[in-house]
Formats: structure tokens, C-alpha cells, sequence
């Protein structure tokens, strides 16, 4: 449970009725976006308000008229996820800069120019946003903000998703550690270990992160692997 001093406000009114809990911004928004997040670690106080700054409760009456209940934890869900949090500016600014900045990251890492194959950098793309005037919502999942952002960007910057194949043979004294590394970062579509003790396997990985791919692969090999990428 955080302090009331963290805690930020937020207001659901229905059927002429308000509702208001004291929450945690950054957590609420977790739990906005779908995260699992334990309600006493996203509120300030386990009670519903009719006005939580005078501190005066809801009624029982009024909560069963709208929620069909009394338990705090599906009325502060449901307020959470269907009301609006009053931010401060500075809250605000915060959240919508850090998710700003996943955005961006999550296109720079899985979108290319389809002229050239390469990747944006992350500050072209950042520009075009701005050009753009992409609004962020610091509520809204990254997921949906994403599918926005593309849709703007596109008549600005040439851009699109997409994924390359990549075939890749680790030598006997690096595969096993090859193994884990590798699959973290990219989904294995074919393996096969050779009776020399070496590791083919055939990956998929977003097109903007070949460099970081290629960068991990010798790394790991110490520039012994071999790659070569399937049409």
C-alpha cells in the first residue's frame, strides 16, 4: 500500500453516482495496460469514496445499485481500468515520457525502411513523432499506441514490420552457451547438433535488430559462427 502522499486520484461517475479511490499513478497504469498488479500494492486506502478528499465514504446502497457488490477489490479494478486518474503535470510528464520512449524502442527494434532493409535509428523515428504530433497516452498499452504511431508515420517515413530468417552454425566449444543466449532474443524455427558437437539453427528476429543480433552471435562465438540469411 503506498502513502497518501504518492497517491493520485481516481473517479469513476455512473448511474449519478461518483466513486473515487486513492491510487498509485505508475501501478494504475499497470493495471489500465493488463498487468497483474495485487490491489493493495496499487491504492492508498482499501475504502470507496464519494469524495475522497473530504474523505467521505460511498454508501453501501450506492455501490450495490452500480457494481452489484460491496468488495473493494473488483469496484477498484473496475474504477482503475473505466475511470480517470488525475494526474499532477509532473506525473503526467513522467509517464507519457517513459512510455514515449517504449514506443519508440519497440519500432526501432521490430520496424525497417523497406527501401534499404536497415532500421530507423531511434532518434529518426522520435523526429517523425513529433512531426507527426503522435499523442501518447500514458494509459493506453504500448501495443495500441504502436499501431497509432505506424499509421501516422507512415506518410512521413518509408516503414513497415518485419522479420528476417537467419541461418546460424555455433562451433562445439561455444554451442551450449549459444543455446540460451540466443533463445532469449530470438525465436528458434529449426536446430540440429552435429556429431561434432556443433549447433545449426535457423532464427527469427525483427529486422531492426539484425546489428544487435549479429553483434550477440560474436560475441558469443568469438567471430567463429556462421550466418547466413534465408529469403
Amino acid at each position: 500500500m503506498i502513502s497518501l502522499d504518492d497517491a493520485v486520484v481516481a473517479k469513476l461517475e455512473s448511474h449519478g453516482e461518483r466513486f473515487e479511490i486513492l491510487v498509485d499513478p505508475d501501478l494504475a497504469a499497470k493495471i489500465r495496460q493488463g498487468e497483474d498488479v495485487p490491489i493493495e500494492d496499487a491504492v492508498a486506502a482499501l475504502q470507496i469514496f464519494e469524495n475522497a478528499s473530504q474523505a467521505e465514504r460511498a454508501s453501501e446502497e450506492s455501490l450495490k445499485k452500480v457494481f452489484k457488490t460491496t468488495d473493494f477489490e473488483p469496484i477498484a479494478l473496475h474504477i482503475i481500468r473505466k475511470g480517470e486518474i488525475h494526474l499532477t503535470s509532473e506525473q503526467r510528464k513522467v509517464l507519457t515520457a517513459e512510455k514515449r520512449r517504449q514506443v519508440i524502442t519497440f519500432i526501432a527494434r521490430n520496424a525497417v525502411n523497406p527501401q534499404t532493409g536497415h532500421p530507423h535509428p531511434p532518434q529518426r523515428i522520435e523526429l517523425a513523432m513529433e512531426e507527426a504530433k503522435v499523442h501518447i497516452d500514458p494509459f493506453r498499452s504500448v501495443e495500441e499506441l504502436v499501431k497509432d504511431t505506424m499509421k501516422a508515420l507512415r506518410p512521413l517515413i518509408p516503414i513497415k514490420f518485419d522479420e528476417v530468417r537467419v541461418a546460424v552454425r555455433i562451433p562445439p566449444d561455444y554451442a551450449p552457451r549459444a543455446y540460451g543466449e540466443i533463445s532469449a532474443v530470438a525465436a528458434i524455427e529449426k536446430e540440429e547438433w552435429q556429431k561434432d558437437g556443433s549447433w545449426i539453427c535457423v532464427v527469427v528476429i525483427p529486422a531492426g535488430i539484425q546489428t544487435e543480433f549479429y553483434d550477440l552471435i560474436n560475441r558469443i562465438s568469438h567471430g567463429n559462427a556462421e550466418t547466413k540469411i534465408i529469403k
